[in-house]
C-alpha cells in the first residue's frame, strides 16, 4: 500500500515567505553561476548542429518571420518578460484558495523543477540563439527597444545570459498548464491551460531566447518534479484530496486503506460470482 502523507492547511504568511525567499535564492544562485562565455557558445553550436542533424533547426525562420510583424513581436517581448511570473503566481494563489489540500504538493513540484534547473545552468552553460553572431538571429528586444528580457539591453549585466538550458519559461508554463487542465472545471479554462505552454514555446523561439531543445530540458525537469512529489506524497498532486481533512477526519493513509479494502472486496465478489 502506498503511503499518503497527511495534508496540513497552508499558512499564508509561511507560503509568502517561502516563495519570496525561494525566488531570491533562485535568482542569487542562477546569477552567481559563472557565465563561461566560450563554453556557452560551444554548447550553443553543438545544440544547433544537433537540431540540423535531425532536420528541426527552425528557430531562425520563426524568429525572422515573426520579427517582421512589429505589433506581434513586441507583444511577445512583453509576454516573455511578464507572464511567466504573473500566471505562475496566479495559479499558486488559485491553488491556495480553491485546492488547499493539493497546494503543498503542487508547490513542491514547482520548487523541485526549479532546483533541478539550477543544476542544469551550472553544468551546461548555454548561449541563447540571439547571442550567436553570424547565424542570422535577431535580438527582438534590442531591435524594437522593449524590455522583454532581463538578458538584453541595459539590464543584461544584472543576470546570467548563459542560463538558457533548461528553459524555465517552459517548465513553469507547463506546470501551470498541467495544473489548470487537471483541476479546472470549466472546459474553456482547461483548454487555455493547455494552450499556455504552447504559446510560450512559440514566444521563446520567436524572440530568439531559447532553442526548442531548451524547452525539452524544461519538460524533463518538470517530469522529475512530478515524480518527486508522487514519491513524497504517495500520489500525483491532482489526485490528493482537494480539502484539508479537519480534526477527527480520517487520515490520508486511512482513506487509502479504505479504498484498497473496497477494491479487494469488489474483486472477491467478482471471483465468487
Amino acid at each position: 500500500m502506498r503511503r499518503l502523507r497527511t495534508q496540513r492547511r497552508p499558512r499564508l504568511w509561511y507560503e509568502l515567505a517561502l516563495i519570496a525567499v525561494s525566488y531570491w535564492l533562485y535568482s542569487l544562485v542562477r546569477n552567481a553561476v559563472p557565465e563561461q562565455e566560450s563554453e556557452a557558445m560551444r554548447n550553443a553550436d553543438w545544440i544547433l548542429r544537433a537540431e540540423h542533424s535531425i532536420g528541426l533547426a527552425f528557430e531562425q525562420s520563426v524568429n525572422q518571420a515573426i520579427n517582421s510583424v512589429t505589433w506581434l513581436i513586441v507583444g511577445m517581448n512583453y509576454y516573455y518578460a511578464t507572464l511567466h511570473f504573473i500566471v505562475t503566481i496566479g495559479v499558486l494563489v488559485w491553488l491556495y484558495r480553491r485546492h488547499p489540500g493539493r497546494y503543498a504538493a503542487h508547490r513542491t513540484v514547482l520548487f523541485v523543477t526549479t532546483g533541478i534547473a539550477l543544476v542544469g545552468f551550472y553544468l551546461f552553460p548555454l548561449a541563447p540563439p540571439r547571442l550567436m553572431e553570424g547565424h542570422g538571429y535577431i535580438d527582438t528586444v534590442l531591435v524594437h527597444q522593449t524590455w522583454g528580457s532581463m538578458a538584453s539591453g541595459d539590464l543584461k549585466d544584472m543576470t546570467n545570459q548563459y542560463a538558457a538550458m533548461p528553459s524555465m519559461h517552459i517548465g513553469w508554463s507547463l506546470w501551470c498548464g498541467v495544473t489548470i487542465f487537471a483541476l479546472a472545471r470549466v472546459p474553456w479554462v482547461r483548454v487555455l491551460g493547455l494552450l499556455y505552454p504552447v504559446a510560450t514555446l512559440v514566444v521563446i523561439v520567436a524572440t530568439a531566447n531559447h532553442f526548442w531543445l531548451d524547452a525539452v530540458g524544461g519538460v524533463l525537469c518538470l517530469g522529475a518534479g512530478f515524480a518527486y512529489a508522487r514519491a513524497w506524497y504517495g500520489a500525483l498532486p491532482h489526485r490528493l484530496s482537494r480539502e484539508v481533512p479537519g480534526p477527527g477526519a480520517p487520515s490520508a493513509r486511512a482513506r487509502a486503506a479504505e479504498r484498497e479494502s473496497t477494491y479487494e472486496l469488489a474483486e472477491s465478489g467478482d471471483r465468487v460470482g
